[in-house]
């Protein structure tokens, strides 16, 4: 058994993932987001998972802004643009082929 928003204190730094499990080849990741954002990306290969765990994330998909809280899950498809806004914080699963 694991403990997600306990093993994130542990991270060396925010935005950087840990692998913590892999499942039919997907990762299974655990982050620590700061105020900082994080730049826009695109998985052309991939879906990508998130599910905040704990605090608050705006998300920008292609210009289209998802607020989400704990609790809230979202998948980016494969080939979208996306990027975090700066503001968010708190704890993200993510699930990706990476």
């Amino acid at each position: 058994m694991m403990n997600l928003i306990a093993e994130t204190t542990a991270l060396p730094q925010a935005w950087r993932s840990r692998i913590i499990g892999k499942i039919a080849g997907a990762n299974l990741k655990i982050i620590r987001m700061d105020e900082a954002g994080i730049p826009l990306e695109s998985h052309a290969e991939f879906d990508e998972a998130l599910f905040v765990l704990e605090g608050n994330m705006t998300l920008d998909v292609e210009g289209e802004l998802i607020d989400m809280a704990a609790g809230d899950f979202f998948v980016v498809p494969a080939g979208k643009s996306h990027r975090v806004l700066e503001g968010s914080r708190g704890v993200l699963f993510l699930v990706d082929a990476e």
